[in-house]
């Protein structure tokens, strides 16, 4: 394990143990703390556990998002190519 990356969170600091690269660790918590502020300033909320907890259904949101969107366009590169592949098939058979 790799030496303790320091990071601010919604005005907090905090110590991340971890295999990850410190860039990547400061750059996913400098987007955590940018999706809390954003919750906070429209919510009005003060409170951390809950721009936390608002900020992680955001997340999570963007998540379920982008893997819906993932396997509808890997549905339709598949379709895709299994017309591409009937089309060879059809001129392998009429090349014979």
């Amino acid at each position: 394990m790799s030496a303790p990356v320091k990071v601010q969170i919604f005005g907090q600091s905090y110590s991340i143990r971890g295999e990850l690269d410190e860039g990547y660790v400061q750059e996913l918590a400098a987007y955590v703390d940018a999706r809390m502020r954003a919750i906070a300033e429209a919510t009005g909320t003060v409170d951390t556990q809950r721009a936390a907890v608002l900020a992680a259904l955001a997340i999570a949101d963007e998540l379920h998002s982008t893997r819906q969107e993932r396997g509808e366009r890997e549905e339709l590169l598949r379709e895709q190519a299994e017309r591409c592949l009937a089309l060879v098939e059809r001129a392998l058979k009429q090349t014979a």
